[in-house]
């Protein structure tokens, strides 16, 4: 008989989720302190920046091999593997004083961050169907969202307790979440290949997503990574207000996402249709400006639009997905959500050399988010989710 998956298993496969986003948030607040420490290291100012954003770009690279290797060897044995892993690489920077071991510890913390989230994302696929599925999907998005705000905040209490090197201690919480794997999860049932030939042909057309992915990574990050400097732009410098309109902006992910879960039953070219407009209506308000009451509350819109169509893309894809190649079309569309978050600061600082400003950028990004939602509405009527 076939084992079936519950409330708790859905559970543990959402705090999975929250690896990913705390290798990266955690460490945020103790930037400077590291800076200082290694002011002394040639070329410190490029690698201790990159040694928070490594990782990301880690999953991106070696997201596509961690789903092929959970389709060959099973997911519940990978994934446990990478949460101890994740929290013994993730500490070790505690024990080392040079910065490119640090680094190379933040590289092996991010081969290990490919596999947890590409497992569990194809798990969640795996132990759910239907609109259980979509439900779980919302959620993950969801938490992530939460998590990164109640980590930063937990890095800054870490950080101003024990220097540079506290909020390393917070990767210990993948072991308690690794030993709740073991006892609770399960290996799914292997589809036959007969019972799978029909579903294969819906793997068609999964580039052309993973695409759409790789664009709204952009316009998801790129807010992210340049929130600081526009609020600064107003006027506002304290930390504790930016980092206020920073837990809004969290928030409204968190909204967007909801959102996906009562809208689910719609297909996703409205919805994209929905989010698009969305998102180009708050790039364009923050590019014109000049309040911080008003670019936080268009950041807020941002978040909304992208929290919306961030699960949308993901089950659209976990649908048209056949579960013999589930691994590895995860993994594909992990990494070109990661390669979009490594990605998104260095074409923004591009896009403004060549435009002028980051207003201009912004002004971009809303006239693609626009030109997206168009062809989304033209698309409505012919197109389907795969469903």
């Amino acid at each position: 008989m076939t084992q079936q998956a519950t409330t708790r298993h859905g559970v543990i496969l959402m705090l999975t989720a929250v690896m990913p986003t705390m290798a990266i948030i955690a460490l945020v607040p103790v930037l400077p302190l590291l800076l200082r420490e290694f002011a002394g290291v040639p070329g410190a100012a490029v690698l201790v920046p990159m040694a928070l954003t490594i990782p990301a770009l880690c999953v991106a690279l070696f997201s596509p091999v961690a789903g092929w290797l959970s389709d060959k060897l099973g997911r519940k044995r990978l994934l446990i593997a990478a949460l101890v892993g994740y929290a013994g690489f993730g500490l070790l920077p505690l024990l080392l004083g040079d910065l490119r071991m640090i680094l190379a510890a933040r590289v092996a913390l991010g081969v290990t961050e490919a596999i947890i989230m590409t497992v569990a994302t194809a798990l969640v696929g795996d132990y759910f169907t239907g609109e259980r599925r979509e439900k779980w999907v919302s959620i993950q998005i969801a938490t992530a969202s939460v998590s990164a705000i109640v980590l930063i905040a937990a890095g800054g209490a870490l950080g101003e307790a024990l220097g540079s090197r506290g909020p390393f201690w917070l990767y210990l919480l993948a072991l308690p979440v690794a030993g709740a794997a073991a006892i609770i999860l399960f290996e799914p049932a292997k589809a036959s290949v007969a019972a799978a030939t029909p579903a294969a042909g819906k793997a068609q057309g999964i580039a052309m997503l993973v695409a759409i992915t790789f664009g709204i990574g952009m316009l998801f990050y790129t807010l992210i990574v340049q929130l600081g400097p526009v609020i600064e732009a107003t006027g506002v410098t304290s930390p504790a207000t930016i980092g206020l309109a920073g837990a809004a902006a969290n928030l409204g992910v968190m909204a967007g996402s909801m959102l996906f879960g009562r809208l689910k039953g719609w297909s996703g070219e409205t919805l994209l249709a929905i989010g698009l407009p969305l998102v180009a209506l708050g790039y364009v308000g923050i590019a014109l400006s000049i309040s911080f009451a008003l670019t936080a509350a268009c950041a807020v819109v941002i978040s909304i639009g992208n929290g919306l169509m961030l699960p949308t893309m993901l089950a659209w894809v976990l649908r048209r997905l056949p579960p013999e190649t589930r691994g590895r079309g995860t993994g594909v569309w992990t990494g070109s959500f990661f390669l979009a978050q490594f990605v998104a600061p260095i074409v923004a600082v591009a896009l403004s050399g060549v435009l002028g400003a980051l207003s201009s950028v912004f002004l971009f990004y809303a006239a693609a988010a626009a030109t997206g939602a168009i062809i989304a509405l033209l698309r409505r009527g012919t197109a389907t989710q795969g469903a």
